[in-house]
């Protein structure tokens, strides 16, 4: 029976006889004298075995990296000079009386150590492999330690945990979702939750008054870093509370996490509205690390012959802005054109600047292509509102107001980690104020947030002016990322019919939500809640470079599992169970018809 973990075994320990099991970390020969670096979930510790022992000795020749191994042997101090100052059990060793070899192992396909250069798609093949490599083990200590602390503060403070069906119906919630057909019902379909959004507004209207899940959720949308066709999130659900109430609690529950996962305390949550994130940082997740801000220069332009800066400054729907890069202006114009090249994926159709190489000499002072454009009276006006110093680089952003905040916020956010200008190393923040609906192109509109958001105004106020109706939503920010996303809910079912009546729901809203419309009437409380992403958490507070990183088996960028090879085909009988025929894609034709 093991007796300690590897990573457990300390100097109070020498003289102690131990029984440890673990895979071979590394394997080293040191004239004659075998060292087994052997590893476990909790770290690495040193085994020595000598020719005194003869058998054990001669099956630890015989090992070699990942055998799974079972080791008996007395914890003894390293030799003077030996001891490894970087690894907690580095000031002991175990010499090695027994070895038994449990499971031999194939030369792994990469390494599994700080110097493995494998590939993401190679280390998901063998994602069983990468998970035993330190690093990703202490990735998924820390997920369990964070999920431990969000249970522990959540029921100390009165919340149950509630689980809700994962085969519901479809819903609109912003994203496609993933269908499963009925074997029992033929021709209908379940559809895996997009959030229990609906189920916890219902425990609500049961009378359960607090919960929360720590729930799976599905969307088949396409990916990026931090997202994934299935992950987690935290999801919390009040009756009779208030957004400051909400908004406290959410506070109290990553304090505590950062505190005792990571001994972190959490300054201030700041709280920007809406319209200030969308006008200094260009979208709704701001990151405060960041001292750069757009800064807004309409009104200077708006006379200028240079029809790029004119034609927006004078469009109701346009925008003008500027950006202070501090000390930008050693950037080369190669560097520039490639920024330009990155505004571009934002549609912007380029990129101006000025460069400051010195604010005394006023215009000689300057350099930039389109000073010739500009009146210098402009020029030192928007130099002196954005604070531009010698040094600096000042670039501009013109076109309708989205492309312009897409782009900006998008090159600040850029510049701010490649000039190194990023503050702190967490800075939290709320966006409230939201808009209720998105208007689009064609005049109708989508929900911001969901269509269960309780809006601030009448329905009467609704009908008559949706595109300025305020939602009672609440998104809690971290380092420019969306942590989570929360709001009073709609608790009547009249401002419900209203919501679904501008959404053009009506119809919809009653066959998908009827059951829903139907409870409201039946002394709904008031209540709010918020979701936040457990796996985005976890990547924030391990410094990971995406989600795939926390996640123990994750899909690729194409939703798909190398390692699994899924999904995949089925057996034509299940298809029939299911009354689902495969229709093949036709094959595409070329220009002569063949």
């Amino acid at each position: 029976m093991r007796s300690h973990y590897c990573g457990d075994i300390r100097s109070s320990d020498v003289g102690e006889e131990v029984e440890i099991y673990g895979w071979v970390h590394r394997r080293r020969d040191h004239g004659g004298v075998i060292f087994l670096d052997v590893r476990d979930r909790t770290g690495i510790l040193q085994v020595v075995f000598d020719p005194d022992t003869q058998e054990s000795f001669a099956a630890a020749d015989s090992v070699r990296n990942e055998f799974v191994l079972k080791a008996k042997g007395k914890v003894r101090p390293r030799p003077e000079g030996t001891a490894n100052a970087d690894m907690p059990t580095g000031e002991i060793e175990v010499l090695g009386l027994e070895l038994t070899v449990l499971n031999a192992a194939k030369t792994p396909p990469f390494q599994l150590d700080e110097h493995s250069e494998a590939g993401e798609d190679i280390r998901l093949r063998y994602r069983y492999l990468d998970l035993r490599r330190p690093e990703m083990q202490q990735r998924m200590q820390t997920r369990a330690k964070i999920t431990s602390q969000v249970r522990s503060f959540l029921e100390e403070n009165g919340f149950w945990d509630i689980e809700t069906p994962t085969l519901s119906r479809a819903t609109p919630e912003g994203a496609r979702d993933y269908l499963v057909p009925s074997r029992t019902h033929p021709g209908e379909f379940f559809a895996l939750p997009q959030s229990p959004q609906v189920y916890k507004q219902l425990l609500m209207m049961s009378g359960m008054d607090k919960y929360y899940q720590i729930a799976r959720c599905y969307r088949d949308e396409d990916l990026r870093a931090d997202r994934q066709p299935e992950f987690t999130q935290i999801d919390i659900e009040a009756s009779f509370t208030s957004q400051d109430q909400i908004m406290t609690m959410t506070e109290g529950m990553l304090r505590q996490v950062f505190t005792n996962v990571l001994g972190v305390e959490l300054g201030e949550f700041p709280i920007i509205t809406w319209a200030d994130a969308m006008r200094g940082f260009g979208n709704d997740r701001p990151d405060l690390r960041n001292p750069m801000r757009l800064v807004d220069v309409a009104d200077l332009m708006s006379a200028v012959e240079f029809k790029v800066f004119q034609g927006p400054a004078n469009d109701p729907k346009g925008r003008v802005v500027a950006l202070r890069a501090p000390g930008g202006a050693t950037l080369s114009r190669k560097v520039i054109d490639q920024y330009t090249a990155f505004v571009g994926r934002y549609g912007a159709k380029g990129l101006a600047y000025v460069k400051v190489n010195d604010l005394s000499a006023g215009a000689d002072g300057l350099q930039s292509p389109i000073l010739k454009f500009m009146p210098t009276d402009v020029i030192q006006s928007v130099l002196e509102r954005v604070g531009a110093q010698t040094g600096d680089l000042v670039f501009f952003g013109a076109d309708q107001a989205k492309v312009v905040n897409d782009a900006m916020g998008a090159l600040r956010n850029e510049l701010g980690a490649d000039l190194a200008l990023l503050e702190g190393e967490f800075k939290p923040c709320w966006v409230v104020d939201w808009p209720m609906f998105a208007e689009g192109r064609d005049g109708t509109f989508s929900a911001e947030h969901h269509p269960f958001t309780r809006p601030t105004c009448t329905p009467q106020e609704l009908f008559e002016n949706p595109g300025a109706a305020q939602a009672a939503a609440y998104d809690v920010v971290l380092n420019g990322y969306e942590l989570g996303g929360g709001s009073l809910r709609i608790h009547d079912q009249n401002m419900q019919k209203a919501v679904f009546d501008v959404l053009k729901m009506d119809e919809e809203g009653q066959e998908k939500f009827g059951f829903l419309l139907e409870a409201l009437q039946y002394g709904c409380p008031p209540h709010g809640g918020i979701a936040l992403g457990l796996d985005r958490l976890v990547m924030l507070m391990t410094d990971s470079q995406s989600i795939r990183e926390v996640i123990a088996f994750p899909k690729t960028q194409t939703a798909s599992c190398a390692m699994m090879d899924a999904p995949g085909s089925v057996e034509e009988q299940q298809l029939r169970d299911l009354h689902i025929r495969i229709r093949t894609p036709a094959k595409a034709v070329n220009s002569e018809g063949s």
